[in-house]
């Protein structure tokens, strides 16, 4: 019986391996061409990008442009750093992603030298704002595009908080009001759309936060205990979240500056796998050994479970 064998070497030979990040699942080299690409005759004059991802536990956004090297950050900023701002928890909520948002913003235009020539939106309404529309200076608003990676653009994602805080910050990010709460489509083709700025406000400064913890320390105080232990600890209520985030707000146009953070001044020593801190803990780290060094073990294991199996087998024929 003949069978055709359909994958032969000519079938494998028109295999082209997709980009590493691309089999990780990790990027969308489609979308990133057309954020990266531009005409060969603006010789540095980059893309400039607002990175947003969101984890499980924190917001992180970067303001980076690529270079045939790889990407250059200008700055960045994380939803952690909102605790120096009276922020005790909540790090990945919509009202959270709004003040990491804003201030990327203030750092980034702090750190190209633009930040007391552009203001951005300083009552904070909710409304439709363009800082290109509204700039009157020498210089050009800084334009960033948002790149969100694989995330969903649904309509109220939270990347799209920090859209809004960003733009708020004085950010050129162009976009608009479709996918911010509040949006309604019109109902017929050529009419015009409704967008409901106290609903996206709402959301900014938390009030679906606040009516959760409400009705959560009413039904179930344990839960309420456990939950929101941060909350408590710091002495925030759910009545105090809207003040708790206008103040945030100021206080990062106040100062967006980055603070690093000092050392602690716990040393490490080494013996052998074992690490002793100056703080009396320990821990263990594994030393980093060659490839010939892997090799050498690998083929003294191997040897020794020869050596078992025959010594085993000659065991047996004795018997």
């Amino acid at each position: 019986m003949l069978v055709k064998v359909v994958k032969n070497k000519a079938y494998y030979k028109r295999i082209q391996t997709k980009y590493r990040r691309r089999r990780e699942g990790k990027t969308d080299y489609h979308a990133r061409r057309k954020m990266v690409k531009q005409d060969k005759n603006k010789y540095n004059t980059p893309k400039y990008r607002l990175v947003v991802r969101i984890t499980n536990k924190r917001v992180i956004t970067q303001v980076c442009y690529s270079t045939i090297m790889g990407d250059r950050v200008i700055s960045q900023a994380q939803s952690t750093e909102l605790a120096k701002f009276d922020i005790p928890s909540g790090y990945t909520n919509y009202a959270a992603c709004y003040a990491t948002g804003l201030l990327a913003a203030r750092r980034c235009l702090q750190a190209v030298g633009m930040d007391k020539d552009i203001e951005g939106k300083e009552e904070l309404d909710g409304e439709e704002f363009h800082v290109e529309d509204e700039h009157t200076g020498e210089k050009r608003p800084f334009r960033v595009i948002l790149d969100v990676g694989l995330s969903r653009t649904i309509s109220g994602q939270r990347c799209f908080a920090v859209l809004k805080g960003a733009v708020d910050g004085g950010l050129h990010i162009p976009h608009n009001v479709r996918k911010f709460p509040g949006y309604t489509e019109p109902e017929e083709r050529g009419e015009d759309y409704q967008y409901d700025a106290s609903v996206h406000l709402e959301r900014i400064l938390g009030a679906h936060v606040k009516e959760y913890m409400a009705d959560l320390e009413e039904e179930d105080q344990e839960r309420y205990k456990v939950q929101f232990s941060k909350n408590i600890e710091a002495g925030k209520e759910s009545d105090d979240l809207e003040d708790m985030y206008t103040e945030a707000h100021a206080a990062i146009r106040e100062n967006p500056s980055f603070t690093k953070k000092e050392h602690s001044g716990i040393t490490n020593r080494r013996n052998g796998n074992k690490i002793t801190t100056s703080n009396g803990t320990e821990y263990v780290r594994k030393v980093k050994i060659s490839k010939k060094e892997k090799m050498n073990r690998v083929a003294q294991k191997i040897a020794n479970a020869q050596a078992k199996m025959q010594a085993a087998a000659e065991g047996e024929e004795e018997e």
